[in-house]
């Protein structure tokens, strides 16, 4: 469901149009306060926003979907008849994934649309953990602490994605052993010991959500 937020009959009804003949399901909203009302009720998978307004302009309702948990990623595109460069980075500053001035060809508002959702869907796809300033992408096997990126091995990358997918749970020596390398706890076998002093070497100070548990094994804690 795509929303549109656009007070000027002639180009919602086009927009609708448009987006209806290419197979998308939308709905036009002349008023902010009929679109809240609508996002009530179901949430939309993108909006196409405008900036004039009436009773409310686009940058407020911008920022108010990214304040809102349940749509601070909703994928946002503004249209509007306001091109200069401030007011576009005003709008990008403030969350809007995208920008198109008015005015615009429907074909290239299409493909804008088209490509919005697929960044999105690709975007929702990747599996990634978050620690404090510590990020994970698990597909695209990224790491960055405080802001820099982190070079693992394999086995390191590993075992860092199986702690933080375990978030809050002590994971014993044995269970690492064998989820990483597949093999046994001997009791004198000091691999993952090993491993987790390097990983919290690389990490810096994110090095420090690795938590010890004194003679059972290791966790991570705090909110990803």
């Amino acid at each position: 469901m795509i929303y549109l937020v656009e007070d000027d009959n002639s180009i919602r009804e086009l927009v609708a149009y448009t987006l209806h003949s290419a197979g998308f399901e939308a709905e036009g909203f002349e008023r902010p306060s009929a679109f809240w009302r609508a996002c009530a009720e179901r949430r939309p998978d993108l909006v196409l926003l405008d900036l004039m307004l009436p009773e409310e302009d686009g940058i407020s309702i911008l920022k108010k979907l990214r304040q809102a948990p349940e749509t601070a990623k909703l994928p946002i595109l503004l249209l509007t008849a306001k091109s200069s460069e401030y007011d576009k980075v005003l709008g990008l500053d403030s969350g809007a994934d995208d920008y198109v001035a008015k005015p615009f060809g429907m074909m290239e508002l299409l493909a804008r649309v088209k490509a919005l959702l697929r960044r999105t869907e690709q975007a929702e796809s990747e599996e990634v953990y978050r620690l404090g300033t510590l990020s994970v992408n698990k597909t695209r096997h990224e790491v960055y602490a405080a802001g820099q990126e982190v070079t693992l091995t394999l086995k390191e990358f590993d075992l860092l994605c199986l702690l933080l997918e375990n978030k809050g749970r002590v994971l014993t020596r044995d269970q690492l052993l064998n989820r990483i390398w597949g093999y046994g706890f001997d009791g004198e076998n000091r691999t993952v010991d090993v491993h987790i002093r390097t990983l919290r070497q690389k990490l810096g100070e994110c090095g420090e959500y690795i938590e010890t548990v004194r003679g059972v094994g290791y966790k991570v804690g705090g909110n990803i």
